[in-house]
């Protein structure tokens, strides 16, 4: 699980060019939009796009759950995995 949140934290940074930001900087369990890394819905759609093709997950447009799922790192971590059947 570590490593999957690592690869998730370096897909952020590298996805969305967060120059000033490193992985290892970013928290597990804080927020990844607004008050946390302060990305916005751009972002939000930037990093589904990478998350789809980097672990195979989709994300609907009008699921009420994206918001729980882009929460934080925890969250998109839990949400893979419940979406890949653990791998």
């Amino acid at each position: 699980m570590d490593d999957l949140k690592f690869q998730i934290k370096e897909l952020i940074v590298n996805a969305l060019e967060l120059e000033d930001i490193k992985p290892e900087n970013i928290v597990d369990s804080e927020p990844i939009f607004g008050e946390g890394l302060g990305l916005d819905s751009i972002d939000a759609l930037e990093l589904g796009v990478a998350l789809k093709k980097k672990f195979g997950i989709k994300f609907s447009a009008e699921s009420e759950d994206n918001r729980k799922h882009f929460a934080s790192v925890d969250a998109l971590a839990a949400y893979i995995i419940a979406g890949t059947g653990g791998s």
